[in-house]
């Protein structure tokens, strides 16, 4: 039976230090404050506000809501973004993205738009280069960000091991490639051109699937030893709630050890995105 890598474990730890570095900012009179930015009312950055609102409060971290119709204009959402980066007592700043449809082709514009000392969910090309030369220029997206704090957690040193990242997303897999690296790990990233995906992925120590494709990991991609952390949130017909990308029943009594879904990367994100705005408080009030 594999041991579980679980998120509230980790968040436990993760917290307490969060609550202290924040009562620290607010005791020189420094508010960290998080915006959180809007358009529409799709169930899903509803459900994320929400959580995000909540774990945000419990930590001591204040939110300030910007909430747009799902027909704002390109002009109308810039000023908003000119109006935060403007503003010295925001801190941090999530988007809610996809943007809607009439702004698709800009989305790249209007996220770059954002002061990088901001983007709490690495979605600034300034962000994505700090992560990329290991630099505080911004922040890591929070999702491949939460991986590293469970591995960091567990005690699970990445030096000389070798890591496999199925999935080359710029929100996932290519981050937590490159923070693997950071670790000193030996990295192979897979993705849909890949040849022979099962025997590269058998051939990791560390095992991170962001494919986001709901029962794509199998036994034939794991073997005895492993470490998998299982990235990605999806929604399970069959069993009516949501589920990663591994046949849990199949992996978890192969390897050693596993994140579960629910429970494990998904439950941490959260913190490290309230994380990330106490983070760049202190770096804005040094």
């Amino acid at each position: 039976m594999a041991k579980l890598l679980l998120g509230k474990e980790v968040n436990e730890k993760l917290n307490a230090r969060i609550i202290a570095d924040c009562e620290a900012m607010k005791a020189k009179g420094v508010q960290p404050t998080l915006a959180i930015v809007r358009c529409g009312e799709r169930p899903d950055d509803l459900s994320y506000e929400r959580g995000a609102t909540k774990r945000a409060e419990t930590l001591g971290v204040a939110v300030e809501k910007f909430v747009l119709p799902e027909d704002v204009s390109k002009e109308e959402l810039l000023k908003v973004i000119d109006d935060i980066n403007a503003n010295d007592k925001i801190h941090g700043v999530l988007m809610f993205r996809p943007l809607p449809k009439h702004l698709k082709a800009d989305q790249d514009e209007i996220c770059n738009r954002l002061d990088p000392r901001k983007d709490v969910d690495g979605m600034t090309d300034g962000s994505n280069a700090g992560v990329f030369m290991g630099k505080a220029l911004g922040f890591a997206p929070c999702t491949p960000a939460a991986c590293m704090e469970i591995l960091d957690h567990y005690g699970i040193d990445c030096t000389g091991k070798k890591a496999v990242v199925i999935g080359r997303s710029l929100v996932v897999g290519k981050p937590a490639a490159i923070m693997l690296m950071g670790k000193n790990a030996t990295v192979t990233v897979c993705h849909t051109r890949t040849k022979d995906v099962p025997a590269v992925a058998k051939e990791a120590d560390i095992l991170v699937s962001a494919a986001g494709v709901l029962k794509s990991l199998t036994k034939d991609y794991v073997r005895p030893g492993q470490i998998v952390i299982d990235v990605s949130i999806n929604w399970d017909e069959q069993k009516g709630g949501i589920a990663g990308d591994a046949v849990f029943d199949e992996v978890e009594p192969i390897v050693e050890a596993i994140t579960p879904v629910p429970g494990g990367v998904g439950a941490v994100t959260t913190s490290v995105l309230i994380g990330h705005v106490v983070e760049a408080a202190k770096r804005m009030n040094p």
